[in-house]
């Protein structure tokens, strides 16, 4: 098979949501590992790293000190409040994998998606996670040993905040089996990336074959 011609195009800013426990971050991981043309933007937080956990590659972690100045500076393209701690997109990380010709892949919650659409329009595509029901996510989050009841309690609330947002987004996939979803979610990505004004390069390449 003949090498596809690279035409230039801007990068997809994309964005994955779900609640907790529908699956968001497994999908976003098993794009990582089977596509080099995406890279996760780390997010700069306010809470604590967990075990295993290192700053400036699961997230950057600052004080709140810091967080306050990096709103007060407009450093970030989103933030929001996410289970008592703050989180945050920074302009600067997206920027440089935009100028290394990578689509940006982003792991936020509906309040983050909604802002970075507001900044970034047209470059944004947005996709919603749905668990196959709530008792199947339910049963998911018993399964993190590391959550108490009353962490779980929490979660299923907010889980269904969230999920009241699924009409805000592009795409809405139901996560009732892995690999198909995350099959659906490779071919969203591929569309999003053959969208006539995201390639730039077509209007040269247009103009040759109209013109030779």
């Amino acid at each position: 098979m003949a090498d596809r011609i690279p035409l230039q195009r801007y990068g997809v800013l994309f964005v994955l949501s779900s609640p907790s426990g529908a699956g968001k971050s497994t999908i976003a991981r098993m794009l990582m590992k089977s596509d080099p043309q995406i890279a996760l933007s780390v997010s700069a937080t306010t809470r604590k790293p967990r075990p295993n956990e290192k700053n400036g590659v699961d997230y950057h972690f600052v004080s709140d000190e810091e967080f306050d100045q990096l709103v007060s500076d407009d450093a970030f393209l989103e933030w929001a409040h996410v289970f008592d701690h703050r989180y945050g997109t920074l302009k600067a990380s997206v920027e440089k994998l935009l100028e290394d010709g990578k689509d940006v892949l982003f792991d936020i919650d509906w309040q983050g998606a909604q802002q970075l659409h507001q900044r970034a329009g047209s470059q944004v595509a947005q996709v919603f996670i749905l668990p196959p029901s709530i008792e199947e996510l339910r049963s998911r989050l018993k399964k993190r040993a590391s959550d108490s009841d009353e962490v779980i309690a929490g979660r299923m609330a907010r889980a269904r905040a969230e999920i009241s947002h699924w009409d805000g987004y592009d795409y809405v996939v139901v996560n009732d089996d892995v690999e198909r979803c995350f099959t659906d979610v490779q071919t969203i990505l591929r569309a999003e990336r053959m969208r006539r004004r995201r390639q730039t390069g077509l209007i040269e390449f247009a103009r040759e074959l109209i013109t030779d």
